[in-house]
């Protein structure tokens, strides 16, 4: 149905990340799903003002479609807690520990989950020498959307020439060969497996552009890995307290069946765009994107 007649709904979404416009992106089409499932959606830029904007408006509930820093390190969770305004997906620490990648690798890896060496080092250490053998990558801590991402391939003779936008301290990572995939979990249950399929790197552009990244649904893997897949992602939601929805990648390197699987990062605040995972994996699972948006309000909630 249409028309704004249900609880009013304030998306969240913009915010002054470094993915600002695909939060913009999502957010839209998260309002657009909201009003055809019957909510008085209503689309919120998150600026400085953001409480202000929240206490006039009084929202029954906000729809946290912020991507990066700010909306999904556990900030804007903090924000709602204080202001007693139920929302979706993870919350304070949850959203603050998937964020950090090393405390996330920490909590997975006293879980039993497969995850990579890798450390945490100044960036101008990462910039002047190999801190690891090649290959392996540099990355920020704290952003997603594989923002800032350098992959030093083997035999290189010397470091990657880093970015002054880079933070002052960077993770080095080994490099995990092999196919990208992924799997979300929406409240206690892991949906499915998408193989992404790319002509390189699975950076920015392939995740939004479209074209950019093909995506197979349900990935055509053997079963104990497509299992594995789904195990995993659960217990990593678990290991560290999410809520709502999340997302796992992983890379899964053939050669050394299941021991080739491994964690790279879980994402609390997943892309809602067109071109975006979760939402595919609920279609292929009978949800629309309707009932996924209407899902994750009904499950909104103070206290996550």
């Amino acid at each position: 149905m249409s028309g704004r007649t249900g609880p009013r709904v304030a998306v969240l979404m913009g915010g002054p990340s470094a993915e600002r416009e695909v939060s913009l992106s999502s957010g839209r089409q998260c309002a657009a799903a909201l009003r055809d499932a019957g909510y008085d959606a209503v689309e919120v830029d998150a600026g400085l003002d953001l409480a202000r904007q929240l206490m006039e408006l009084r929202p029954e509930v906000a729809f946290n479609a912020l991507h990066g820093r700010w909306g999904e390190d556990g900030c804007v969770q903090g924000l709602l807690e204080w202001l007693r305004i139920p929302y979706t997906h993870s919350g304070v620490l949850a959203s603050a520990l998937a964020m950090d990648k090393q405390r996330a690798k920490d909590a997975f890896r006293a879980a039993g989950l497969p995850v990579v060496e890798s450390r945490l080092a100044p960036r101008d250490e990462a910039a002047s020498r190999h801190l690891m053998p090649p290959p392996y990558v540099v990355k920020p801590n704290n952003e997603g959307s594989s923002v800032g991402v350098y992959i030093v391939p083997e035999g290189a003779n010397s470091p990657p020439r880093l970015s002054t936008s880079m933070p002052d301290t960077v993770m080095v990572e080994a490099f995990a060969p092999g196919r990208e995939l992924t799997t979300a979990v929406l409240g206690d249950r892991a949906l499915t497996v998408t193989d992404i399929l790319t002509d390189g790197w699975y950076d920015y552009d392939a995740k939004y552009a479209p074209g950019g990244s093909r995506h197979v649904v349900p990935a055509e893997v053997p079963r104990d890995i497509f299992d594995a897949c789904l195990d995993v992602a659960l217990r990593a939601h678990r290991a560290l307290g999410c809520r709502g929805l999340s997302r796992t990648d992983f890379r899964w390197d053939e050669r050394k069946g299941r021991d080739g699987l491994v964690v790279l990062e879980l994402n609390t605040q997943p892309g809602m765009t067109p071109t975006s995972l979760a939402p595919e994996q609920a279609q292929a699972i009978g949800m629309s994107f309707p009932d996924l948006c209407r899902w994750l309000v009904e499950d909104a909630s103070c206290g996550r």
